[in-house]
């Protein structure tokens, strides 16, 4: 048995975090005497290294096909990619027959490569292999940017795309990492969809030499030996940085915020240089990106979480939501945001978070409202051409556009990146004074903050049954054991894809800072 492990890339982020922790225990159930690690690029040696060790003794090698990247990363005409991608595919499983491995593929359904998606799943059919299609996050949950590109791929239509990412085979199975996303896989696949919560565990806090020298670090990276308070992300729109920056300023002025991974895409490029340069302007305390890049002597996000007083998660927009259970693990207070999808697991895993929220609520007079009316409407009118014109009988209407007359408050969150800058315009004293009576539950809050009294969560009991590697094993065996969803039925995906599009096209959904990159 070999276990063949596919992703875009493997560079640093969620995913590959679960498939540093899953690999070695779904390999060692399925008894698998051979790992190979599929991508469009090789990964970091050192990265690499450490999954070597924890797969041994079991052989491991790496399949690398330029093809298997994103399209953004393609030089080839469509027609050449789609045979690159397909022959790459017969390339990768050549030799192996029913029951001689299984194809364990992660993301296709972001729409990077529809091409990669759908050539597995044909590939893998057809020799009768077992594949596995782990969807982390979804093409069109606020990402209709990659329609387009999509489209100029070759996968023209919503159907296409459907059958692409639904894929439905004797072979096929497809899991989720939240119970949200997984009732409705389930509700339209059966036993062949299944529900995978990303494995962690109570690692071993790390030793206090290592921490004070992370401390050190902080210190010279920052400029300052205060209070630092932690975002662990990479710098994307959707983890609504600048709500991060607004609460630290109001719960802890002395504490200066960083965030840690650096720019994913050219998507995100001008998001993160317009709130950098307003930070640099205005003096604000925020440092971004600081794990960014290849210096040595870095700490590893263990460590700069148990160096830091307090962690952040300020997401609009998440899967599982790995910060969670990362400031749990390291004892750290966390302030989050209470994501629909996210906290009915979180409670099931046994999770108690005293610092969650729903939406920071802010007076409109902080801002220019008409100017963000006009912003959001110019916005969001652009946004919707790129959607099928099918899709706009279940689209909603945004908050801001939908509320008549004139507003007292609005989250947030539902604001543009320029209205969020004029509201972190204001001195802090200021703001706060202005939204404290729509936002009460922070009085505690800063109170807690400045006695550096905010309360962390504890590492519930039952949470390794959930979350530790040998149980996510046990669902993986399950969900490939169970009976399949049937033959291929591009009518089932469609429905599927339907069902996903009437959810995540409602009004809860619409977040400005999402329409575009730059807003």
């Amino acid at each position: 048995m070999t276990l063949i492990v596919v992703h875009y890339h493997f560079r640093p982020g969620g995913i590959r975090r679960v498939i540093e922790l899953a690999t070695p225990a779904v390999a060692a159930a399925l008894q698998a005497r051979k790992v190979v690690l599929a991508s469009g690029e090789p990964a970091d040696a050192r990265w690499e290294q450490g999954l070597r060790q924890s797969l041994a003794p079991r052989e491991f090698a790496w399949f690398i096909e330029p093809s298997f990247h994103y399209l953004s990363a393609q030089p080839s005409m469509p027609s050449d990619l789609a045979t690159a991608v397909h022959q790459g595919c017969e390339r990768l499983l050549d030799g192996y027959g029913p029951g001689e491995a299984v194809v364990w593929a992660h993301n296709l359904s972001v729409g990077r490569n529809p091409l990669l998606a759908r050539a597995l799943a044909r590939t893998c059919q057809t020799r009768g292999l077992a594949f596995v299609s782990h969807h982390h996050d979804w093409w069109f949950e606020q990402r209709w940017a990659r329609w387009p590109e999509m489209q100029r791929a070759g996968v023209r239509t919503l159907r296409a795309a459907a059958e692409a990412v639904f894929a439905v085979g004797t072979s096929v199975r497809h899991a989720a990492i939240n119970g949200v996303d997984a009732r409705l896989l389930s509700g339209h696949l059966g036993r062949g969809a299944g529900w995978l919560p990303n494995p962690a565990s109570l690692a071993p806090a790390p030793p206090l030499a290592r921490v004070q020298t992370a401390l050190a670090w902080l210190a010279r990276t920052t400029g300052q030996r205060g209070p630092v308070w932690v975002l662990p992300c990479r710098l994307l729109r959707r983890k609504n940085v600048a709500e991060a920056l607004l609460l630290t300023r109001w719960l802890r002025p002395e504490a200066v915020l960083v965030t840690t991974g650096d720019v994913s895409s050219t998507d995100e490029a001008a998001y993160a240089q317009r709130l950098g340069e307003a930070a640099a302007r205005a003096g604000w305390p925020l440092r971004l990106s600081i794990l960014a890049g290849d210096e040595r002597g870095k700490p590893s996000v263990p460590d700069l979480l148990a160096a830091s007083e307090c962690v952040l998660l300020t997401s609009i927009l998440e899967g599982f939501g790995l910060p969670f259970l990362e400031a749990a693990a390291a004892g750290r207070p966390l302030i989050a945001r209470r994501l629909p999808n996210i906290a009915p697991d979180l409670a099931r895993f046994g999770f108690r978070f005293p610092q969650a929220y729903d939406e920071i609520h802010v007076p409109t007079g902080l801002f220019d409202l008409r100017a963000e009316r006009e912003r959001q409407t110019r916005a969001f009118r652009a946004w919707k051409r790129q959607l099928p014109k099918v899709c706009q009988r279940w689209l909603g209407e945004p908050m801001l556009l939908a509320a008549g007359g004139e507003l007292a408050t609005i989250p947030f969150s539902r604001l543009t990146l320029t209205a969020q800058l004029e509201v972190l315009g204001q001195p802090a004293e200021t703001s706060w004074a202005a939204c404290r009576p729509s936002n009460r539950f922070l009085d505690r809050w800063r109170e807690h903050a400045a006695r550096q009294a905010l309360e962390a969560s504890p590492w519930p009991r039952r949470a390794e049954s959930w979350l530790g590697a040998p149980a996510y094993a046990r669902r993986f065996l399950h969900l490939l054991r169970g009976p399949p969803a049937g033959p291929g039925d591009g009518e089932r995906a469609v429905a599927l894809q339907q069902a996903f599009l009437a959810e995540r096209l409602d009004t809860v959904h619409l977040f400005p800072l999402l329409w575009n990159g730059d807003s």
